[in-house]
C-alpha cells in the first residue's frame, strides 16, 4: 500500500533545501540545463504541500538522455525510465535522502512552462493560495490513500487557478 498522503505546514527550510540541491545539479549539470527550477506547493511561501522537494530542470531536448541521465545518476538520484508521462523525464531522490522529485522538461513546452506558471502566480496572490491550500487539505482528508483520487479532485481547482495565471500573465 502506498504511504498516505500528508498535508504540512509551510517549512521556511524549503528554499535552502532546493537551493543545495539545485547548486550540485548546476554544477553536475553545466550547460546541458537551461534552466533549475523550484516548484510545486513547497516553492510557494506559506502553503500548505507534501513534504517533497519538486525541482524541474528544463533542457534543450529530452532526447538524446545521457546528457542528464549520466549526471543525475552519478548524484544518487534514481532514472525512473518507466514513467508514463511523456512529456518529462522523471528521478527520485537517493535511497534514504530527503523526498525530492525530478521533473526533466523541454524547455519552452506548454509541460514546462505550466508550474513555472502556476508556481509564480501564487506567489503573487494570495487568495489564490489559500483556496488552493483549503482544496489541497480536503482532498488529502478525503483520499488519504489514494494518490491518483488526490490528485483528481485538486483538478477542477488547479485548471481554475491556472486560468486565472493566464489572464494574470498577458
Amino acid at each position: 500500500m502506498a504511504e498516505p498522503i500528508e498535508i504540512v505546514t509551510y517549512d521556511p527550510a524549503w528554499p535552502a533545501m532546493f537551493a543545495r540541491t539545485g547548486a550540485g545539479m548546476r554544477e553536475a549539470l553545466g550547460d546541458a540545463a537551461a534552466r533549475i527550477d523550484h516548484i510545486g506547493s513547497t516553492s510557494v511561501p506559506g502553503l500548505v504541500a507534501k513534504p517533497v522537494i519538486d525541482i524541474q530542470i528544463s533542457v534543450a531536448s529530452l532526447e538524446p538522455t545521457d546528457r542528464f541521465v549520466v549526471p543525475l545518476t552519478g548524484m544518487g538520484f534514481v532514472y525512473r525510465a518507466d514513467n508514463p508521462e511523456r512529456t518529462k523525464r522523471y528521478f527520485r531522490e537517493p535511497p534514504g535522502q530527503r523526498r525530492t522529485h525530478l521533473h526533466v522538461r523541454q524547455l519552452g513546452s506548454f509541460s514546462q512552462q505550466f508550474p513555472l506558471l502556476f508556481r509564480d502566480y501564487l506567489r503573487c496572490h494570495a487568495t489564490a493560495a489559500a483556496e488552493y491550500a483549503a482544496v489541497k487539505r480536503r482532498c488529502a482528508a478525503a483520499f488519504r490513500n489514494d494518490r491518483p483520487g488526490y490528485v483528481q479532485a485538486k483538478d477542477a481547482c488547479v485548471w481554475d487557478i491556472v486560468r486565472r495565471a493566464d489572464t494574470w500573465a498577458q
